[in-house]
């Protein structure tokens, strides 16, 4: 029977205290002064006075568990798509390179196989030749056409780099290429001559 008296009051007793702090919590209500009272003037602090707060350092948060592995480059990342290495289709997505294990549909419905086999949305097939490259998008790029790009890119980038330094090194080569037509002209006069 005192078990139970014990326990209504402390029952009782934990919603006293929940009732109080509520009600403590609450934010009372601005009273605003009537015309006659007039609150005195707060004092002034000085900005010296006043405390100021170092800025807030930023944290990454922290990592649990194993961290996918991102794919080793020559410190340019590869774009998101497949290629042919070894005999194996690869694939990079999200910066995730790795091998392709089962057949992958890409967006326009162009399926590759792990060995490379291409297979179009019209059902063409054709077979991937090292270094080629399809982008997830389905679109094939041969190994020929990037490196035709990347030269137009490296040339694009030198004439910027460089403006009219290319027209001027092929002037001076055709410049190079007359002397020399007119060297070898007048060495085989000078031998006809010899000759004579």
């Amino acid at each position: 029977m005192s078990m139970k008296l014990v326990m209504k009051a402390l029952l009782l007793g934990g919603a006293v205290l929940l009732a109080h702090e509520g009600h403590a919590q609450t934010p009372a209500q601005p009273q605003s002064p009537s015309p006659t009272q007039t609150q005195p003037p707060t004092p002034a602090v000085p900005a010296a006075a006043r405390r100021v707060l170092a800025p807030r350092r930023v944290v990454a948060p922290r990592r649990t568990g194993v961290a996918p592995v991102r794919a080793r480059t020559s410190g340019v990342m590869e774009k998101d798509g497949l290629t042919l290495k070894d005999g194996r289709a690869v694939l990079t997505e999200l910066g995730l390179t790795s091998p392709l294990e089962q057949d992958k549909r890409l967006l326009n419905g162009t399926t590759v196989t792990p060995k490379g086999q291409v297979t179009s949305p019209t059902g063409e097939l054709s077979q991937m030749a090292e270094g080629d490259y399809v982008s997830l998008t389905g679109r094939l790029t041969t190994k020929r056409e990037i490196v035709d790009a990347d030269s137009v890119r490296k040339l694009v980038a030198y004439d910027l780099k460089h403006p009219g330094k290319r027209k001027e090194l092929e002037k001076a080569r055709e410049k190079a290429e007359k002397e020399r037509e007119k060297a070898a002209k007048e060495a085989a006069k000078a031998q006809a001559k010899n000759n004579h």
